[in-house]
């Protein structure tokens, strides 16, 4: 899944809250946010896709998932926050090289050809890690582990990123081959940023194999890199990009500038981003995998860098003026995003309340991104209703609908998206604040529920006033739109 991912560590944070983000870019796959309780869960699992079964423990916990609609090729979760206020977003797909698939190879599915003989299930992938994982774990790190466990056992049959947090860690796990991994713990103060390739640029095996302290990683991957020959680090380096990623030219088109983007964004001078003498440009391959950022990072801040599309660059798709490299990157906000999520879990509020989960459907770079309290027994039918056909009833299609209009004429459009962002985040916060409070007062969890209801009528409310912009703006503009002094 050709995904954005952005972690932040708690002193990374305006608020010293820890998050994981990621936008989920699939292939117009239609989504819900839901609340999956214990009773929901099966004792076994099988993959629709793999068709690997697997036992589960018997003590599941509620959570909240992103499942897609349409159950054909599976679940697909995607994200959530767990009752144990553990957030996981699974997965980013990441790049590996021939070496690593020869060395391990993936565990892909094989159906039988001939009669008598029996199909041969795969591993595990992004269809199932989040229902698998989620609901098991108490912390982050327990998040690696469980995960960890399976990967060992069953294997993958795709090469995978996964981010697991709670109120004081946030974990980073990447998949290498078909059966090994490692895991680091992303430092308090840093943000990392993660485009679809291998990301980490430094590890301490010794930390792994040792204490754990901050790296985890499979119990035999020194003796797997050094049989294998995979170590293509000079003068003593580890360097796990060098030995697990990819450089592919294709990866210059694609990935770095992604990360070339939001590094700008978290680092403005510190280092230098253009012109001739530029540290890093949008096809480097050594753009750091973590910063310290030059200011605190809010949600707003996460989600302006989900959504972009070079803007302020010669690289942005809606510029008037062609500059001869205007769409020649792939965007972070992408037409065919299903939905982003920010798990966030914070301090300084009552323990059950600690995690908030941010949801937007659709294109990130026109859709506004809603909080709503995940220690729920359900969601509102405007962000859980969600039908495969076309509906300005639900969040999902309302999105959908505001993006693929104002993205045909963004020019006069781009006032309502801004406003409307701007708009369903002040106010989302507002109603937040104040049940938060309410919460903290009374200890009346059940209040939870009457906030996201009020959260949905909101967005509801401002999604509709911005479907009617943008609606007359697009009908403005069509080929057909003729005067009687038009020659």
């Amino acid at each position: 899944m050709p995904c954005t991912t952005i972690l932040v560590g708690k002193k990374a944070s305006n608020d010293n809250s820890t998050m994981i983000a990621r936008t989920d870019d699939g292939n117009f796959e239609t989504k819900k946010l839901i609340v999956l309780e214990p009773k929901d869960h099966k004792k076994k699992y099988k993959s629709v896709i793999s068709h690997v079964e697997i036992e589960l423990p018997g003590d599941p916990m509620r959570c909240t998932a992103c499942p897609s609609v349409n159950p054909k090729n599976g679940v697909w979760a995607a994200t959530g926050v767990n009752a144990a206020n553990v957030g996981m977003t699974a997965t980013e797909t990441i790049t590996t090289n021939p070496r690593v698939l020869a060395a391990d190879p993936l565990v892909v599915y094989k159906k039988a050809e001939k009669r008598g003989e029996k199909d041969v299930p795969g591993g595990i992938g992004e269809e199932d890690i989040v229902m698998l994982v989620l609901p098991y774990v108490k912390t982050a790190r327990e998040g690696v582990l469980r995960f960890a466990e399976l990967l060992e056992k069953y294997g993958t049959y795709e090469s995978n990123g996964v981010a697991f947090n709670d109120e004081n860690e946030v974990w980073w796990m990447e998949t290498i081959g078909g059966h090994h991994w490692m895991a680091k713990r992303v430092p308090d103060d840093r943000v990392v940023i993660m485009p679809n390739q291998f990301g980490m640029d430094s590890f301490d095996l010794e930390d792994a194999l040792g204490k754990k302290k901050a790296h985890m990683c499979s119990a035999d991957l020194k003796e797997f890199i050094a049989e294998n020959r995979l170590d293509c680090n000079q003068n003593g380096e580890f360097d796990p990009r060098k030995i697990f990623g990819s450089h592919s030219d294709q990866d210059h088109i694609y990935n770095t500038p992604r990360a070339w983007f939001m590094g700008r964004y978290l680092t403005p001078t510190t280092h230098r981003w253009e012109g001739e003498n530029a540290e890093f440009g949008p096809e480097s391959d050594n753009i750091p995998w973590s910063f310290v950022p030059e200011r605190k990072l809010a949600v707003e801040d996460v989600k302006y860098m989900l959504s972009s599309n070079y803007q302020g660059t010669p690289y942005n798709p809606y510029l008037n003026r062609d500059t001869g490299m205007r769409g020649k990157y792939r965007s972070i906000g992408i037409n065919r995003t299903g939905v982003t999520s920010v798990c966030q879990i914070r301090n300084g509020v009552p323990e059950a309340i600690h995690g908030i989960e941010w949801i937007c459907f659709g294109s990130t770079t026109f859709d506004a991104l809603l909080p709503v309290y995940p220690n729920v027994h359900k969601m509102p039918a405007y962000l859980s209703n969600v039908t495969l056909d076309v509906s300005t009833d639900n969040f999902y299609w309302a999105s959908c609908l505001i993006g693929a209009l104002a993205d045909h004429s963004y020019n006069t459009c781009a006032q309502f998206i801004e406003r409307y962002q701007f708009t369903v985040m002040a106010k989302g916060r507002r109603i937040v604040k104040e049940y938060d409070a309410k919460i903290a007062e009374t200890g009346d969890i059940s209040l939870c529920e009457k906030a996201n209801d009020e959260l949905a009528e909101m967005a509801k409310a401002e999604s509709t006033k911005t479907l009617n912009s943008v609606l007359l703006e697009s009908q403005k503009t069509m080929k057909n739109g003729y005067n009687r002094a038009d020659n």
